[in-house]
């Protein structure tokens, strides 16, 4: 059965300006797959128990919400079939004064006793609750709370059902709010709990221990461009473990963006769903919201600005799988839920801004996961805060709410045919786990160093071909000291072994050996090392000793040019964008005209950024026909369309272009080209103009598509193709390109040529309800038509142009007469029509590839 993309056309009931500002969004109006349904139980009155973000429930099984800017509320959940009885929802206070007051206050008269209570101190304002060893965490992220930001310790010491004891377990400063301290999960040992804290969030400077190695730095060649959070340097976004008092602080992982939350699978695993930095949407620094397995260690990579680390950079641990843009808040998996298997093993993870329940697959690949997801529930808007299963019941209950929005309370039960029996267990990959484990346990607080036994294991497996123990290992090896196995480099022939040992050497010890790991790095012959990723890992290791180990003396930048010369370019795009920052670092001779030639030919806007970026501060090696290719450049890419800030990315780059320009080579014609403004037009990612060739249709390739397709295709001339169509301002492509339509990464695997082709001659035929387009009727009778992006109180944030992310409209719901569905696609026709045939089955067969020539589509 064909399907491109889910096949199934969007209606959305009428919403009156009433409900919406009365009531959460109607059940009816939320998109489930077959069999599941959904009830609204609670519509929260905004004005007296305002707009709950996280919850949890307690050993009584009641439900323990929280509104983000006041107090924390509690009550029973009601049985299948009822809803939740306004009545039986009770504010929680404490008594600083313990239970003796609170017994007096009780023998008073009801109106006294009421307005007693009335002026105890009241705990909320929080993003994170935890019922566990007998009590109450909250994790308080607000400055507007009298309690501080922290993680604080409720307790009932009396066992009476109320709590008279508040313990502030960590003090977290001042920098709270939507990007501070967040969820808390406990530990599956049964005597921890882990907090999760965003990037606006210091590391406590009291804390007890780090398993990830203690020299975290930026590792950038070049500074980088910042424009939010200026000047934040790692360590940023962490996840710690602590005990039930909070008398430790253990630092399991850094380098989240903001991370709203975390859940533990039945392999004891830890699993968290990180943000995007939506303004960095179609730049090469740009990552999706994706699924981490957050292993000991690991440093996942967020820096500010530029400076993020990519998923292939080994020094971090990538993501299970990308998700998209959105806004990460609560996940969960589905245990316990009276639901499929399917959805029993299910991770599910919430996205805020665009409304939508992810259910996420893992399946165990050695001692990691891999993973695909699907849509589980979306509706515009629902804004999802947090999520949980009640055993008892086996459904999912569903917070909505935030940013003062109304909130509601949801319970999601499944009443198809499906059998809902517990799930079968399985134990795959349990012996890989095991191995990494033991590797991680050198970063535990207490752990002794290595026996020189132990050490040979550690080095032994930094040349694994598991990505999750390989990264152990380095890390373990980064734990011990130095001088016990720097020498053994010198004898290590395998490249894998190779080049994480030189990785680990260049974080801890590139002051003082970083003449070694050049000379080890450049004894490889790069060009017959066959291996993408240890390509990749030899150039991360040459820009770590050079960020970490100080200006090279002479000899040593003469050999790394003469080596950079014999490589660059290279084979990949990302190899080059590493190759073009090292040239350009060095002062390399060829460093202008070989990036010029890169920038000149690659295909999509976030190839070009990043040699752009790396070629700004160049004084020499220009000659006047590199200057006017480069400040043509500028002129080419002021119509591209990405995040909020990418004009100002691309503003600073010519800015410090045009600075490193020497006055003597501001002649007349350059001074006018580098005024000169772009006229506004749809994005062209080639400086080689195009021209209309034909309006396609379908019928056109009605002979032979898929015969065509294989027939020696072209793919370099395929990834060309994929920039003139404007493919990448929307899709992801193996690691590049926007993420506001479907990833095309693994298009192959699924659809055929004429799938493929169909989508994009004909994107109106069949539109996904993941990625249609909604109408929202104004009284006015303007239709404005697009998907939310953010939402406030009374109003949403419109995107209105797929090939323009941040091209939004403000809608008040005030103004609102009705939400429906857009028999419209957000993906315009005509991408195409620049291309001959030949073009258009270059482009087909490079996206069914993967990128791949080799991919078994093409295999006779």
């Amino acid at each position: 059965m064909k399907k491109l993309l889910t096949i199934l056309a969007t209606t959305f009931a009428l919403a009156t300006v009433a409900e919406a500002q009365q009531s959460a969004t109607a059940a009816d109006r939320i998109r489930l797959p077959e069999g599941f349904n959904i009830e609204l139980l609670y519509s929260v009155p905004r004005d007296d128990q305002g707009s709950w973000v996280a919850m949890c429930q307690d050993d009584k099984g009641r439900l323990i919400v929280s509104d983000q800017h006041g107090g924390l509320y509690r009550f029973p959940i009601p049985a299948l079939g009822e809803t939740v009885d306004p009545a039986s929802i009770e504010q929680i206070t404490y008594s600083i004064v313990g239970a003796k007051a609170r017994k007096n206050i009780t023998g008073t008269a009801p109106k006294e006793m009421t307005e007693e209570l009335a002026k105890l101190p009241k705990i909320g304002h929080a993003q994170g609750l935890c019922y566990a060893f007998n009590s109450l965490y909250v994790v308080v992220s607000s400055r507007s709370s009298t309690m501080g930001c922290g993680v604080f310790r409720l307790l009932d010491t009396d066992g009476d059902d109320h709590f008279d004891q508040l313990v502030k377990l960590k003090s977290l400063g001042d920098t709270a709010g939507e990007h501070g301290p967040h969820g808390i999960v406990p530990a599956p040992d049964g005597e921890h709990l882990y907090v999760i804290i965003g990037n606006q969030t210091k590391v406590p400077a009291d804390y007890s221990h780090s398993r990830v190695p203690e020299v975290w730095a930026e590792d950038q060649l070049l500074p980088s461009l910042q424009h939010f959070m200026k000047g934040a340097e790692a360590p940023l976004g962490h996840i710690a473990r602590i005990d039930p008092e909070g008398k430790t602080w253990e630092i399991v992982a850094t380098g989240f963006r903001n991370q709203y939350d975390a859940a533990f699978n039945r392999d004891g695993e830890l699993f968290t769903y990180d943000a995007d930095m939506e303004w960095d949407l179609n730049t090469p620094w740009y990552r999706p919201t994706r699924i981490n397995h957050v292993i000991d260690g690991a440093d996942y990579g967020w820096r500010t600005g530029s400076g993020k680390f990519m998923d292939y950079c080994t020094d971090t641990f990538g993501a299970v799988v990308d998700i998209g843009p959105g806004s990460p808040t609560g996940v969960c998996f589905g245990y316990g839920a009276k639901f499929p298997a399917r959805y029993q093993n299910a991770f599910f993870a919430c996205d805020w801004s665009y409304g939508k329940l992810y259910a996420v697959h893992l399946e165990p690949k050695g001692s990691t996961y891999a993973a695909t997801f699907e849509e589980f529930a979306s509706a515009q808007p629902f804004p999802i805060t947090d999520i949980l299963v009640n055993p008892t019941d086996g459904a999912m209950y569903l917070a909505v709410g935030g940013r003062r929005v109304q909130s509601g309370l949801y319970r999601v039960t499944y009443t198809g045919d499906e059998s809902t029996a517990p799930a079968e267990t399985s134990d795959a990959g349990a012996e890989h786990r095991k191995n990494r484990h033991t590797l991680e346990s050198f970063t535990h607080l207490g752990a002794t160093p290595a026996t020189a036994e132990q050490l040979d294991g550690i080095w032994q497996s930094l040349g694994s071909a598991d990505r999750g123990i390989r990264h152990a290992a380095r890390v373990a090896l980064e734990k011990q000291p130095v001088a016990g196995w720097k020498d053994r480099l010198a004898g290590e022939t395998n490249p894998i072994t190779t080049t994480a040992a030189l990785i680990a050497l260049a974080r801890v010890g590139a002051a003082n050996s970083a003449s070694a790991i050049f000379e080890k790095a450049l004894s490889f012959d790069y060009q017959k090392t066959k291996s993408r990723q240890t390509r990749l890992d030899l150039l991360r290791s040459v820009t770590l000793a050079l960020t970490r180990g100080g200006t090279p003396n002479a000899a040593d930048q003469a050999k790394l040019i003469n080596w950079l010369d014999g490589i660059y370019p290279a084979q990949t795009p990302e190899e080059n964008r590493d190759l073009s920052a090292m040239a350009a670092y060095l002062n390399a001779p060829f460093a202008v005209e070989r990036g010029i030639e890169l920038l000149a030919n690659a295909s999509g806007q976030e190839e070009q950024i990043g040699y752009a970026l790396n070629l700004r501060y160049l004084k020499d090696g220009w000659t006047p026909e590199a200057r006017e290719t480069y400040f043509q450049w500028f002129v080419l890419s002021g119509n591209y369309k990405g995040g909020a800030r990418l004009a100002n990315y691309l503003a600073d780059i010519k800015k410090h272009a045009t600075e490193s320009v020497p006055e003597s080579d501001l002649n007349p014609e350059l001074q006018k080209l580098i005024a000169t403004q772009p006229k506004s037009s749809i994005p062209q990612f080639t400086l080689e103009p195009r021209s209309f060739v034909k309006n396609w249709t379908m019928q056109d390739f009605a002979d032979g598509l898929d015969a065509g397709v294989k027939a020696n295709r072209n793919f370099a001339n395929g990834r060309k193709m994929a920039g003139a169509g404007t493919c990448y301002v929307c899709h992801r492509f193996q690691g590049e390109g926007g993420a506001v339509g479907p990833d095309l990464s693994s298009a192959g695997g699924k659809f055929s040529a004429y799938d493929l082709l169909e989508s994009i001659i004909e994107p109106g035929k069949v539109i996904s309800d993941q990625y249609g387009a909604t109408d929202f009727i104004l009284k006015d009778g303007t239709v404005v038509s697009g998907r939310i992006m953010n939402l406030g109180e009374d109003r949403y944030q419109v995107n209105t142009n797929m090939m323009d992310p941040s091209s939004t409209t403000i809608v008040n719901v005030e103004d609102l007469v009705s939400i429906e569905g857009s028999s419209l696609s957000m993906m315009p026709p005509g991408l195409i029509n620049t291309m001959s045939k030949e073009d258009v089955l270059d482009l087909l067969a490079y996206f069914i590839s993967g990128g791949d020539p080799e991919h078994s589509a093409f295999q006779k």
